[in-house]
């Protein structure tokens, strides 16, 4: 790496996790979470009570036996796959790297003390939601701005909003999808499920569906499957409004009327696996499958710390340092 970096750091920011998987470590966490406007839009005097008195003390304890079946030994899988990202980026860029969560911790704003505190004076950061939408990817740069606005030094910085049609990124896709193909066998449809945000929200102006069916579009094409053989739905809804659709359960139950009765299922907005995918999509979901008549289905991880995202990782930073 060239010293014209040397000034430069790397600040990864993913969503979060609570910091242990106890009902109070998940009220926390979640206390934070569906807080922020931008998850949840209604008026605070409103929200508030809902969230505070009936909520977290009703999903708190359900939602850490949860976190306590998919609990890591080092940790959360979220914070243990993600902090394997930094590491292995870190080897590759040779320049600092941190993380930041936009809930809990470590916050955005440790992460840019630890990058200053390495002498970086111009931060990339790579928020790791590849299909931008104002829930996830906004929110980041609302949290950024936030941390620092009694800054009286702002760092120079760089923000890459989504990576959702990148080579790299659906190349990295494809070949998880093929490796796990060659090490247990191949299903007769390929289901990607990303997680859904209220259908008002894209109404508004939210890009997120069309980013999604970008990536499905090109993950079919690079894998070469036609539209028999793959296809899209939304997860992990929540409340009664309407959400986007096709939702997922509803269209698990479905495929085995079609006759799909072996399925393969993976989540592509998700960079590293965490409660969604290995409890809601590897175990709820299953569960609705099998009883709607599937036979087989096989969930395919996240990218997490895979070689091929790192790589792409690195691409996606290497385009705002001054020489590669």
């Amino acid at each position: 790496m060239s010293d014209k970096n040397n000034n430069y750091g790397v600040l990864l920011v993913n969503l979060g996790t609570p910091d242990e998987p106890t009902p109070a470590g998940v009220r926390r966490f979640l206390g934070e979470f569906l807080y922020d406007k931008r998850v949840v839009a209604l008026s605070r005097w409103l929200w508030t009570p809902i969230l505070f008195g009936a909520i977290l003390p009703i999903r708190s304890p359900k939602v850490a036996k949860l976190y306590q079946s998919i609990w890591m030994e080092e940790g959360s899988p979220l914070m243990v796959y993600s902090k394997r990202q930094v590491s292995k980026l870190k080897n590759i860029l040779s320049v600092p790297v941190e993380l930041g969560m936009t809930y809990g911790t470590p916050t955005i704003r440790s992460g840019v003390d630890a990058l200053e505190a390495q002498g970086c004076k111009k931060i990339v950061i790579l928020p790791l939601y590849p299909q931008y939408s104002g829930t996830t990817t906004a929110a980041v740069f609302d949290r950024f701005a936030k941390d620092l606005k009694l800054s009286s030094v702002i760092p120079e910085f760089s923000f890459i909003r989504d990576y959702y049609d990148h080579p790299s990124y659906i190349k990295a896709l494809a070949a998880s999808v093929r490796q796990y193909w060659e090490e247990n066998g191949k299903g007769e449809y390929l289901l990607c499920s990303y997680h859904g945000i209220p259908k008002r929200l894209a109404d508004q102006g939210d890009i997120y569906p069309q980013h999604c069916e970008k990536t499905t579009e090109l993950l079919a094409k690079e894998l070469g499957l036609d539209e028999s053989k793959i296809g899209m739905s939304y997860q992990s809804r929540f409340g009664r409004e309407e959400w986007l659709k096709p939702y997922t359960d509803e269209t698990l139950e479905g495929l085995p009327k079609q006759g799909i009765k072996n399925l393969d299922i993976i989540s592509p907005a998700f960079s590293v696996d965490c409660l969604e995918t290995l409890e809601e999509i590897s175990e709820e979901c299953k569960e609705l499958y099998l009883e709607a008549g599937g036979e087989q289905y096989q969930f395919i991880p996240c990218l997490n710390d895979n070689d091929e995202h790192i790589e792409m990782m690195a691409q996606l930073v290497k385009g705002h340092l001054p020489s590669v």
